[in-house]
């Protein structure tokens, strides 16, 4: 099978090739140039897209012996990730960049550039499984949980599945940095890419700030009594604890987290964590990673972060989206997240949160 294998210059896809190459494929490196300034070095594990990162993806093709290129899709990358980032947030919404990059870019415009250079699967570093089902292959997670990136991956429908490789799902992280070690790959020790990988300084609300602009407004407790101002609605995401930047205690004493965000008026809603239990959710957009379900309810678990918890609930699936009820109250969640739908390891697909009750 002719392969293309997306190097970032992590150890993750230069293992992942690696094994393509091993398994007889007939394999091609590419990096993707996803910066339009990129920097000349990453900073410790955060940060991607450097030419430090461009350069460990070549010394690992030349390792392994298959040919190496270079796509620039810097461009594509800032409208469907970056500008889509900027967006939800100022609309007050909580974006996962990781799914967009994977939607819009891993698994749409390199898989169909692929494709058309007459490739037949892109393989990538992503820690999942793929099982062959009665449908066609079916995405799992992956052996380690630690390093589970099915979530993420749920984006993608079945089509994209068909034309995936993802070959570390089987192993350990430990295992995998031990496999590059072996086979003479520099980058075993390197360190992973943490936090969003455009924001190599991690400020989140700085990067959104420089974007967006100071739009003060207040931060009010559940009661209307107000606790608080800030700069930007932008730098918060319901859930949050931390940097909430309250002047005033709440009559309670108890510790405040964010609610709810209302970008157009500038307020912040904060409350106890007892407020913040969500019994139920709608989501839009559905994607799923195999035939659509017919139209009616399914139990399954719900995961609504990368690395966060399943909880039990029943969807209902109908023409606009997803309802969800949660057997279990889920805490936390946000709209513009995406809720994922599993069965045991297998995942269904996943849907947009548009609102919470």
């Amino acid at each position: 099978m002719k392969v293309l294998a997306a190097m970032s210059g992590g150890v993750d896809s230069a293992v992942a090739a690696a094994r393509a190459v091993a398994a007889g494929h007939d394999v091609t490196g590419v990096h993707l140039a996803l910066s339009q300034n990129p920097k000349t070095f990453r900073s410790g594990s955060r940060g991607c897209c450097t030419l430090e990162d461009a350069r460990d993806a070549r010394r690992a093709a030349d390792v392994l012996g298959i040919p190496f290129y270079v796509w620039d899709l810097a461009e594509q990358f800032r409208v469907a990730v970056v500008d889509d980032f900027v967006a939800e947030y100022a609309a007050g919404r909580t974006p996962n960049p990781c799914l967009r990059c994977n939607e819009s870019i891993k698994f749409a415009a390199v898989l169909d550039r692929a494709l058309a250079l007459g490739f037949d699967a892109v393989c990538t570093g992503h820690y999942a499984r793929l099982v062959d089902g009665p449908d066609g292959p079916e995405l799992h997670r992956a052996v380690d949980p630690d390093k589970d990136q099915s979530y993420v991956l749920a984006v993608l429908d079945a089509d994209q599945l068909s034309h995936a490789l993802f070959p570390l799902g089987p192993s350990t992280k430990t295992a995998v940095r031990a496999e590059a070690a072996e086979r003479g790959l520099a980058v075993a020790a390197k360190p992973d890419s943490h936090d969003i990988c455009f924001i190599a300084d991690g400020d989140t609300a700085g990067f959104l700030r420089e974007r967006l602009g100071e739009r003060p407004g207040e931060i009010v407790d559940a009661d209307g009594t107000v606790l608080g101002t800030h700069t930007g609605t932008y730098g918060f995401t319901v859930g949050q604890r931390k940097g909430l930047r309250i002047g005033t205690p709440a009559a309670d004493g108890r510790p405040r987290y964010v609610l709810d965000i209302a970008p157009v008026s500038g307020t912040v809603r904060v409350g106890p964590a007892a407020d913040l239990a969500v019994e139920a959710l709608t989501a839009i957009q559905p994607r799923w990673c195999g035939p659509a379900p017919a139209p009616g309810r399914f139990e399954c678990a719900v995961q609504i972060r990368a690395h966060g918890e399943v909880t039990p609930a029943v969807a209902t699936v109908h023409a606009g989206g997803v309802e969800v009820a949660f057997t279990e109250a889920a805490r936390g969640v946000a709209p513009g997240q995406a809720a994922a739908f599993y069965l045991g390891d297998r995942v269904l697909g996943s849907a947009t949160i548009a609102t919470t009750r």
